[in-house]
């Protein structure tokens, strides 16, 4: 259910009735002030202006021919055209009772469902995942969860590096290693590995040519060189595993879909630009020059596919993979959930694509950009050696300082439980912290407040869920139980379900905009109403009626569910007791 699109349909059909071009619509929010309607409609002053007319005799006659149905209980004219929109009490009820019966909450599976493509996380294989993978991976995953919720057939694509020059490097280093060692001895920690290959490609006599034969055999398919990779890739794809399972993200094996699978396209892709004329030899490299993204002084910008030496890009794999992705996995919209800093390099791929005609305009391509972690000294989040962190080490100490919170709070619990209900908080604060943040903007990374149980955190919400929970431990009554109807009768009752029936509308915004904080905002919203409600409005108190007591444990087992639901889309678990 989407109130502001049902609101936004009948007001569209009414104007049109009224004889208003159709191309001013209605425009639908929720009111912001008490006593101003649920809703406002502000359609009236914009297609008075454009028709010359007085706005407010025109809202009259939108209102002549609005059909109110069950819906609608009255609707009012404010200031120079405003159209505040009072819902029915029963029909908010009814609402209300199907979607806490209801598994999808009353929330509708998207009408034209599409195919959606979602490239995330794509870490390096040369390295352990560090902070840096953090945003990109639970945005990602976050924005796969809900797209799959509204019944997209979304395709993760999880674009790991696992190709190209620096390979050599480490493969040279890796034959040497396995003289005193088995492979997964060697790799067991990627970072020093790493740091030792470079050492010694930038300071032992011999090693760097070494390492480019290695390059060689490697592109050119030499088996004994193709072991070692393999060996080298399996070891660090399960690093990455580790991260997934315990960050609670839900790319698998089978998402990944790396560099090294494009590898056999890349000369057929720059031969067929060559041979379209798109791309030309310059200076010995193969150029893509897109006169789309100019310069001021009309200078075109150079996308270079292949290198003087005959080596290829990422902006070669990249326009293979858009291309992939388009006529094999055939998206309808493909989201690259990348930094802010790959911003010119995307556009160009974009631009490229649709240039080539490897992409048709009907094919949507967005790039989700977010901003940087960072620490308290207003730079990039890094150890106090100003080293890079581990995603395990950050995540192992959430769980660790989580855990010192609920033995805290509650002393009671045995060691098990402690620990599981720690690992939820502990990620799900970290998760959350960085979720509820506008994607594009940078965040100063704090321990203190986003394990705060107060405030627009994780712990809060999973608190409140539980809170909710325990009051029908306490009335010994299961919610499959309930009875009779949602009665709305003060106005924290009527504030609270206002806000429970905005679910579907916030989850249709998030999957249009690809911002998870407006979903974060709404379930902090959702959980302070809810709290407002539960001191106003006595549930199991003496002198509550069956019929009030029925009607509020309704209201709450769909606060639950709602909070709970919320959180899942964010890859966020709750748990029954904190």
């Amino acid at each position: 259910m989407n109130i502001r699109q049902l609101l936004s349909d009948k007001f569209q059909a009414a104007m049109l009735a009224a004889g208003i071009p159709e191309e001013c619509g209605p425009v639908v929010a929720p009111a912001k002030k008490a006593g101003f309607g649920d809703y406002q409609a502000n359609g009236a002053m914009g297609a008075a202006k454009r028709m010359s007319t007085n706005p407010r005799e025109l809202a009259g006659k939108i209102l002549e021919q609005l059909d109110k149905g069950d819906m609608i209980e009255k609707v009012e004219i404010a200031g120079p055209g405003f159209l505040n929109i009072h819902l029915s009490e029963q029909w908010l009820g009814q609402q209300l009772w199907a979607a806490q019966s209801n598994k999808r909450l009353n929330v509708a599976a998207a009408q034209e469902p599409k195919t959606v493509v979602i490239d995330y996380s794509s870490p390096n294989l040369a390295k352990e995942m560090h902070v840096g993978h953090l945003r990109t991976t639970i945005i990602g995953d976050a924005l796969a969860r809900l797209l799959e919720f509204q019944g997209h057939k979304v395709v993760r694509q999880n674009h790991m590096g696992d190709w190209g020059t620096q390979f050599g490097m480490l493969l040279a280093h890796l034959s040497d290693k396995l003289a005193d060692s088995d492979a997964e001895v060697a790799l067991a920690d990627l970072e020093v590995f790493y740091r030792e290959a470079k050492v010694r490609f930038d300071d032992e006599e011999g090693f760097a040519d070494r390492a480019r034969g290695y390059v060689v055999k490697l592109q050119g398919g030499d088996e004994q060189c193709l072991k070692l990779w393999k060996q080298f890739i399996d070891i660090s794809i399960s690093h990455c595993e580790e991260i997934y399972s315990k960050l609670n993200v839900t790319l698998e094996q089978g998402d990944i879909y790396a560099e090294s699978r494009y590898n056999d396209d890349l000369p057929v892709l720059v031969k067929e630009l060559l041979d379209s004329g798109i791309a030309v030899e310059d200076q010995g490299a193969i150029v893509i020059f897109l006169e789309e993204m100019a310069d001021k002084e009309g200078n075109p910008s150079p996308m270079i596919i292949q290198k003087k030496g005959g080596g290829y890009l990422y902006a070669t794999t990249d326009l293979a993979a858009i291309r992939y992705r388009t006529n094999q996995l055939n998206a309808d919209r493909i989201l690259y959930v990348v930094d802010a800093r790959q911003s010119l390099h995307l556009q160009q791929t974009f631009v490229a694509s649709r240039k080539a005609g490897f992409t048709p305009e009907s094919t949507a391509l967005e790039h989700c950009t977010f901003g940087t972690m960072m620490g308290d000294d207003g730079k990039p989040f890094k150890t106090r050696s100003g080293g890079t962190v581990k995603l395990a080490a950050l995540l192992n100490e959430a769980v660790e300082r989580a855990e010192k919170l609920v033995a805290e709070k509650n002393p009671e619990l045995d060691t098990k439980t402690c620990a599981e209900i720690a690992r939820k908080v502990g990620i799900g604060a970290v998760k959350y912290a960085d979720l509820s943040k506008t994607r594009t903007n940078d965040y100063i990374f704090s321990w203190e407040s986003m394990l705060s149980f107060e405030g627009n955190t994780a712990p809060y919400l999973q608190y409140a869920y539980t809170r909710v929970r325990s009051i029908f431990r306490k009335a010994g009554i299961e919610p499959s139980e309930l009875k009779g109807n949602i009665q709305l009768e003060s106005p924290q009752e009527r504030a609270l379900a206002i806000k429970l029936s905005q679910f579907g509308e916030v989850l249709d915004q998030v999957a249009k905009d690809t911002f998870p904080h407006v979903l974060c905002t709404y379930l902090y919203e959702l959980a302070s109403a809810y709290m407002s409600f539960y001191e106003a409005c006595p549930v199991l108190k003496e002198g509550v009626s069956e019929q009030q007591k029925h009607s509020r444990l309704q209201l709450c087992n769909l606060v639950a569910s709602t909070i709970a639901t919320g959180l899942d889309l964010l890859g966020i678990e709750v748990m029954e007791q904190m």
